[in-house]
């Protein structure tokens, strides 16, 4: 639980995550530890899961709820090395051909095996346009899956795609149960949406069972007694919705939760300060920003947002609200991410450089906008931050504060004016910080809600797909820059991920794109 540098060894990785030998190491984090007495868990956090189908969903609060229940076939750590999961290996034999030999020894929560049909059975389901999954992006390159043997599969790709194994690592690839996707198929036949099914009866591979969802109130899951791995050390994992921050924090200070998420850096001296308590951090591949609708006006003209992002104060913001927990964002991704530029020029505070701008768009008295955020103490106060800031070169923010669900929903349907978001490169590949972003096929859920669109940007992030490390790395700065000069959003911080947790919780981690590793978290006597 030690508190890490933000610049830290993550930086010398470059493209290392994506085209290194992935190590065979099976465990999450290498817990040796015996499990300690039957216990439960409680976990605050702010927002309930959106849906408990892995692939229907694209969002914290739902892929973070998942990780329990479902595996992937690889892993990233908390160092972003990568390891393998239900894959005993996983490399490319050609250009266009990756062979994945399967683990033997893992079934689903229903008792079926998991093979090569089951992972050919997800992928396609994936990429199925009536199943419509928001993360089918990250595997669209896949042209075919061929079952070699019950624990051999090859994935053949339409060009040369090296991130591919990085993208396996994303939630968006935990493998569902046979079972379960040919009943959704049956279910959406008689009418149902897709990942009705799924979203009721999530059978995975995973440390935990799904036991009870309450909608807007809790997940509760049990641990799975025939896990493939060892059987985790608690008795059950409870997500319960706490969307207030302060809320949160009391339910740890009287043992109610016994971990939270999203610990806001006002109440960093509030834990640190009680021996019963202690702070989890991790550095982050996350960006904080804020974003425009660049399909309405005034949003629709760059010089509006170039006024905008000279007039915000980044450094005040990360000094006054985050207690120092982050860094400025020059551009769209954090430095520990594959594909990063130390070398992009950001937009620079100039107030006086604002209001000229903001003039030749039309604009010298400025204009009234709305600025939609999530429900939290960080967010709302940051937004109080930008409104302040804005009101100097004469715009009048009103705040429109949502609770997570409805805040998607606005978000994700091109309803908002300016809005504070932010994204997680999960896989540590600068192709999952960008093409979901700002490419102009990913409008909305997938991740474009900027609802930007550049020719020029498409074609970088595509070329990129295909190119070799030097030509991508060249590519990324290329699409970085544009993205940055044309402002479809302004890179605000990437902040470090902070938790809190009862001092005797052992064996807890967050990823840099703040998911839990919980398959190894104990409670000591």
């Amino acid at each position: 639980m030690m508190k890490k540098g933000f610049v830290s060894l993550l930086v010398l990785m470059v493209f290392a995550v994506v085209t290194a030998c992935a190590s065979d190491d099976v465990g999450e984090l290498g817990s040796d530890t015996e499990p300690s007495e039957n216990h439960d868990l409680v976990i605050g956090v702010p927002a309930d899961a959106q849906t408990l189908d892995p692939q229907g969903g694209n969002e914290h609060s739902t892929l973070n709820v998942g990780r329990t229940m479902y595996d992937t076939l690889v892993f990233t750590d908390d160092n972003m090395d990568m390891h393998m999961r239900l894959a005993e290996s996983f490399d490319q034999t050609d250009d266009t051909t990756w062979e994945v030999t399967l683990r033997e020894d893992v079934e689903f929560h229903d008792g079926s095996p998991f093979n090569a049909e089951a992972v050919k059975m997800n992928i396609e389901r994936l990429l199925d346009p009536d199943v419509a999954s928001p993360v089918a992006f990250m595997f669209n390159m896949i042209s075919d899956v061929e079952v070699i043997d019950e624990y051999t599969v090859h994935i053949h790709t339409e060009y040369p795609f090296s991130p591919l194994r990085a993208h396996f690592s994303h939630p968006g690839g935990h493998m569902i149960a046979p079972s379960a996707i040919e009943e959704d198929y049956k279910a959406m036949e008689e009418g149902a949406e897709p990942g009705s099914y799924i979203n009721e009866n999530p059978i995975g591979t995973g440390a935990f069972i799904l036991e009870e969802w309450k909608p807007g109130e809790s997940v509760k899951v049990v641990k799975n007694e025939n896990y493939w791995r060892d059987v985790p050390n608690v008795e059950s994992i409870t997500f319960k919705v706490v969307p207030e921050d302060n809320t949160r924090v009391g339910e740890l200070e009287t043992n109610t939760s016994q971990i939270i998420s999203h610990l806001s850096p006002d109440s960093l001296s509030r834990i640190e300060n009680n021996d019963d308590l202690k702070v989890a951090t991790q550095e982050s591949v996350s960006m904080f920003y804020l974003g425009f609708n660049t399909e309405q006006e005034p949003f629709d003209d760059p010089k509006v947002r170039q006024a905008i992002a000279k007039a915000v104060d980044k450094e005040a913001i990360i000094d006054g609200l985050l207690n120092g927990a982050g860094i400025p964002a020059k551009g769209p991704i954090a430095p520990p991410v594959a594909g990063s530029s130390d070398d992009i020029e950001a937009i620079e505070k100039d107030l006086d450089e604002a209001r000229e701008l903001l003039a030749d768009a039309g604009y010298p008295d400025g204009f009234e906008t709305t600025l939609t955020v999530e429900t939290s103490q960080i967010g709302e106060d940051v937004a109080v931050s930008l409104q302040a800031q804005l009101e100097e070169i004469g715009i009048d923010v009103n705040i429109d504060t949502r609770e997570r669900g409805a805040y998607i929903d606005i978000v994700t349907n091109a309803n908002q004016d300016m809005f504070l978001g932010s994204w997680g490169t999960v896989t540590g590949d600068a192709d999952y910080g960008l093409y979901p972003m700002f490419h102009s096929s990913n409008h909305g859920i997938e991740g474009n809600r900027t609802f930007y669109a550049n020719a020029e940007v498409d074609a970088l992030l595509e070329d990129a797909r295909s190119g070799s490390e030097e030509e991508r790395a060249a590519l990324y700065h290329d699409a970085q820059q544009l993205i940055v000069d044309d402002a479809p959003l302004v890179p605000l911080y990437h902040t470090e991920h902070l938790a809190a947790l009862q001092s005797n919780i052992e064996d807890f981690y967050i990823h840099p794109s703040s998911f839990f590793y919980l398959g190894d978290v104990r409670i000591e006597e």
